[in-house]
C-alpha cells in the first residue's frame, strides 16, 4: 500500500475529529450563552415561589392593620410575638429534620413537655443547678430519639406509629413525674436568659431560635451531612445503592429531633418560669403547619429552615391579628388546621402532585 493511500484515511479521520471538536465547541458556547441569558433574565415565577410567603406576610399585616392600626403597627406587638414563639420555631426545626429524611416524629411536642417537666423537677424539687439540669434534659431528648429509631429501623415499624406511641408513653411519664401538678419556681437565671433579657425590645430567646435556624440552614446547604439527609429523603434505596448509610442518617435525624425538641422545652420553661404537664401538646399542630408551609417558601419543594422560620411568624401574626380583632379562641385551631391542609396541598403542587410516602 502506498504512502498516499495510507495518509488519505488518516487525513479523513483527522478531519472528522476536527469537525466533531467544532460541534462540541459550538454546543458548549450555546450552553454557556443560554445559562448567562437565564441568569440575567429575571424569573418572576421562581421569585414568587421563593418569596411569596414573605409577601403574603406583609399583605396580611397591612390588611389586619387597616382594622387595628394601633396594635398591628406597634413594634411592641411584634417584639412580644417574636419572643413568645421562639420555642415554636425550635420545635418546628426539630420536626423538620426527620421529615427531610422521610420520617414523621409525632413525639416532638411530648419530648418538649418532658424536657420542661424534668427541668422543673430537677431544679425545683431536687435542687440541681440549672446548667446541669439543662444538660440532663438534652440527654433525655437524645435517648428518646434513639428509642424511636430503634423501633423504626430494627423492627421496621412506620415512624408515624412508633412516634405516636412514644408520645403517648411520654405523656404518661410526665403525669407520673409531676403528679399531674404544675411545678413553679424555676431558677430566675433561666428566666433571665430566655425572656427577661432583651435586644431591640425582643426577648433573647428569639435570637436562640434564629441562631439555631441559621445553623440548620448551613448544615443543609453547605455540608455533606445535609446533602445526605436530603438524598435519603428523596430516595432511600437509591441512597443506599450510592453508598449512603441510610439507617445511620435516619437515626441521626431522629436523635437530633429529640435533642432540639428538648431544647424547645428549655425555652418554654424559661419563658414561663414553671412547667405544667399538658400545655406542650398544643404546639404540635402549629409546628406541623409551619414545617409544611415553610416547605413552599425560600427553597420550594423541600423542608428548609428559613422557610420554617418565616412560616412560624406568618401564622403567629395571623393569630395575633385575629386576637386583636376579638375573634373567639376556637378560630386559632381553625387557622392552624386550615393552614396545615393548605400548606401540604401547595407543597404537593410544587412536587408535581407525587404521592407522599
Amino acid at each position: 500500500m502506498s504512502t498516499g493511500q495510507t495518509s488519505d484515511p488518516i487525513a479523513a479521520y483527522e478531519k472528522r475529529i476536527a469537525a466533531l471538536e467544532a460541534k462540541l465547541n459550538t454546543l458548549e458556547e450555546s450552553v454557556i450563552s443560554r445559562t448567562v441569558r437565564e441568569s440575567e433574565t429575571f424569573d418572576w415565577k421562581t421569585w414568587a415561589e421563593r418569596f411569596g410567603l414573605l409577601i403574603a406576610w406583609g399583605v396580611m399585616i397591612l390588611i389586619l392593620g387597616a382594622f387595628k392600626p394601633d396594635q398591628m403597627f406597634a413594634w411592641n406587638s411584634y417584639a412580644s410575638m417574636f419572643g413568645s414563639n421562639a420555642m415554636v420555631v425550635v420545635l418546628t426545626l426539630a420536626l423538620m429534620i426527620p421529615l427531610t429524611t422521610g420520617d414523621f416524629d409525632l413525639s416532638v411536642a411530648s419530648v418538649m413537655g418532658l424536657s420542661s417537666m424534668l427541668l422543673a423537677v430537677l431544679n425545683v424539687k431536687m435542687g440541681m443547678p440549672i446548667g446541669g439540669a439543662i444538660v440532663f434534659v438534652l440527654a433525655a431528648g437524645a435517648i428518646v430519639g434513639l428509642i424511636n429509631s430503634f423501633f423504626i429501623l430494627y423492627f421496621g415499624v412506620h415512624s408515624l406509629i412508633v412516634t405516636l406511641g412514644t408520645g403517648y408513653f411520654i405523656n404518661g411519664v410526665i403525669l407520673w413525674v409531676s403528679n399531674s401538678n404544675t411545678i413553679a419556681g424555676v431558677s430566675m437565671d433561666l428566666v433571665k436568659a430566655v425572656i427577661l433579657t432583651r435586644l431591640f425590645g425582643i426577648p433573647i430567646g428569639f435570637y436562640y431560635a434564629l441562631a439555631l435556624s441559621v445553623l440548620v440552614w448551613y448544615v443543609f446547604q453547605h455540608t455533606s451531612l445535609g446533602r445526605r439527609l436530603l438524598f435519603v429523603g428523596r430516595g432511600r434505596e437509591v441512597a443506599r445503592l450510592s453508598g449512603v448509610n441510610v439507617n445511620r442518617v435516619r437515626t441521626g435525624a431522629l436523635v437530633a429531633s429529640g435533642v432540639i425538641a428538648a431544647f424547645a422545652g428549655v425555652l418554654y420553661t424559661g419563658m414561663r418560669g414553671a412547667s405544667d404537664p399538658s400545655s406542650a401538646l398544643a404546639f404540635l399542630l402549629p409546628a406541623f403547619a409551619a414545617a409544611f408551609l415553610g416547605s413552599t417558601a425560600i427553597y420550594p419543594g423541600r423542608f428548609n429552615a428559613p422557610g420554617a422560620f418565616v412560616a412560624v411568624f406568618f401564622l403567629s401574626t395571623g393569630i395575633m391579628g385575629l386576637n386583636f380583632l376579638g375573634v373567639d379562641s376556637f378560630v386559632q385551631n381553625l387557622f392552624y388546621g386550615g393552614g396545615l391542609v393548605i400548606a401540604v396541598s401547595i407543597s404537593q403542587l410544587i412536587r408535581g402532585r407525587k404521592p407522599m410516602d
